[in-house]
């Protein structure tokens, strides 16, 4: 087994970054690279992954309790009613990583979410993007940190009206909501969204 994995006690084997922390390892083994197809929560891992541009994403996990009050639970609709005095609330919340440009970029894709039902919505384009082949990393070394598919749908996000949704934004939203699975191979996890098998 590759030296990227760690056997926990339970005596599941888990990749180094979610092994120790005890928060990371709930995150990994519930949540992470799940699929997620519902606009709202797309919506607000999309926000989330822009915030934690730049920053450890256990920062970000870490505020998600206040991300969550702070942006009316991610409601695409309530976020983009949001005007420059919410921008000036938010800047003085500590419960949320305060950044004028991210917070005003998450407003401003609320709106772009809003404006995309039209023509079938959020997790539609999203998924779009599937790649037609899985991934088997053995190592982390072997995990891009951006594919030709993200590179698309960043620029089709971007043509949209999204930002702070480069390459590497992408392809960790696709991580995160299953449509990539990047769980290295011999970890407990693999083929766990039923997106993509195991064995593959």
């Amino acid at each position: 087994m590759t030296t990227d994995l760690i056997v926990g006690d339970d005596g599941l084997a888990r990749p180094v970054w979610a092994a120790t922390d005890p928060m990371m390892r709930e995150y990994y083994d519930s949540e992470w690279g799940m699929p997620v197809r519902d606009e709202h929560g797309l919506f607000e891992r999309l926000s989330l992954e822009a915030f934690q541009s730049g920053l450890s994403w256990a920062i970000v996990l870490r505020k998600r309790p206040g991300f969550r009050a702070a942006f009316a639970g991610f409601d695409p609709d309530a976020v983009a009613a949001f005007d420059e005095s919410d921008v000036e609330r938010l800047l003085l919340d500590p419960g949320i990583i305060r950044n004028r440009a991210k917070i005003v970029a998450t407003i401003g894709n609320a709106r772009a979410t809003i404006a995309l039902r039209e023509e079938g919505g959020l997790p539609e384009l999203v998924w779009g993007f599937q790649p037609a082949e899985p991934l088997r990393p053995e190592r982390l070394a072997d995990i891009p940190s951006s594919s030709a598919e993200s590179v698309a749908l960043a620029k089709e996000l971007k043509r949209r009206g999204f930002r702070f949704v480069g390459p590497t934004t992408a392809f960790a939203l696709m991580e995160a909501t299953g449509i990539v699975d990047t769980h290295l191979v011999g970890s407990h996890r693999r083929g766990s969204s039923g997106v993509w098998p195991a064995d593959v």
